[in-house]
């Protein structure tokens, strides 16, 4: 794996999401706790709708557009809805976020 130093645990908002630009492209961060973030796709594969700007509860978001919820574990869509969303591995460290890249990678040249 190739870790990348993203931003701060404390830069993304406790229940929040936060996009990041990457040299392999834009990423969406959600802060679940204190010290547990996820990594996945920005667009939800219904209509597009921006993740980062849905309802984070518990391990999951809501897209903003149409209600849609998503595992931030697996990327699974959830209840009636069929569907995922690309999820990434990010690990924390000293308050940290890192995500991997090979992994962002891998998942882009596959798309």
């Amino acid at each position: 794996m190739s870790w990348i130093d993203i931003c701060a645990v404390t830069d993304i908002a406790e229940r929040g999401a936060r996009i990041v630009k990457t040299e392999l492209g834009c990423v969406a961060l959600f802060r679940t706790g204190p010290e547990e973030v996820f990594a996945a796709s920005n667009s939800c594969p219904h209509k597009g709708g921006p993740l980062s700007e849905g309802i984070v509860h518990g391990r999951k978001v809501t897209c903003p557009l149409h209600n849609w919820v998503f595992s931030l574990e697996t990327g699974e869509a959830q209840g009636a809805d069929e569907g995922r969303i690309a999820t990434y591995p990010v690990r924390i460290e000293a308050g940290r976020v890192l995500l991997d890249a090979e992994a962002v990678a891998a998942a882009r040249s596959a798309a």
